[in-house]
């Protein structure tokens, strides 16, 4: 345990913002679990709106700096071959 107040404070700052980021990794990752159910049941209409909210959730994850751009990229990109693959 740290004895400085200033080390302190960033311990609570950092579990805070550890938080945060789980909750938009795992945002992200349900969206795109969402997005792998529809494609594998068939459904085209049903699979092209979880793809949008997918790739939005994979912007936010990005924008907010819980993923990288280029990993951003290449999640985005596999998605839509998954989703061009279903025509």
């Amino acid at each position: 345990m740290p004895n400085i107040k200033s080390a302190i404070k960033r311990v609570s700052v950092i579990e805070k913002k550890t938080l945060q980021n789980n909750m938009v990794k795992s945002a992200y990752k349900t969206a795109v679990k969402k997005f792998e159910e529809a494609v594998e049941a068939g459904e085209k209409e049903n699979a092209t709106v979880e793809f949008k909210n997918a790739v939005k959730k994979i912007d936010q994850a990005c924008t907010k700096g819980v993923i990288k751009a280029n990993t951003a990229s290449r999640k985005k990109s596999n998605l839509a071959k998954k989703l061009n693959s279903m025509k």
